[in-house]
């Protein structure tokens, strides 16, 4: 039967084996209260910029709305139905640029009444 101490170091060997590998992808050093510096794993940055993303849906829509109470809901889908008949990625423009409730409430915000 192992012994108890074993055990322990085994489980030590394995925590800081573990925490030598994050140290090897990065690390930044830090000073504790008590004065002592310490090298901790670098935090990794997030893959998906979802701050970007809520910011460029958000002008998108509010391009839309802008955009359709400018020209009017009868141009605006004229405009729309062209793109309809076009390449793949016109297609894929009209996808994006129907008018939905989002755009119209927008819309409206801008001025449109309706109609």
């Amino acid at each position: 039967m192992p012994d108890a101490n074993m055990q322990d170091f085994y489980r030590r060997m394995d925590r800081i084996t573990r925490h030598h590998r994050k140290l090897s992808q990065g690390y930044v050093t830090t000073m504790n209260e008590d004065g002592l510096i310490v090298a901790e794993p670098r935090t990794l940055r997030r893959i998906v910029p979802w701050r970007s993303l809520l910011f460029t849906l958000f002008v998108v829509m509010a391009f839309k709305g802008w955009l359709f109470a400018s020209i009017g809901p009868a141009a605006y889908e004229a405009r729309v139905i062209s793109l309809q008949n076009g390449s793949l990625v016109m297609q894929a423009g009209a996808y994006v640029m129907t008018a939905d409730p989002v755009t119209l409430w927008i819309a409206t915000l801008f001025g449109h009444t309706g109609g």
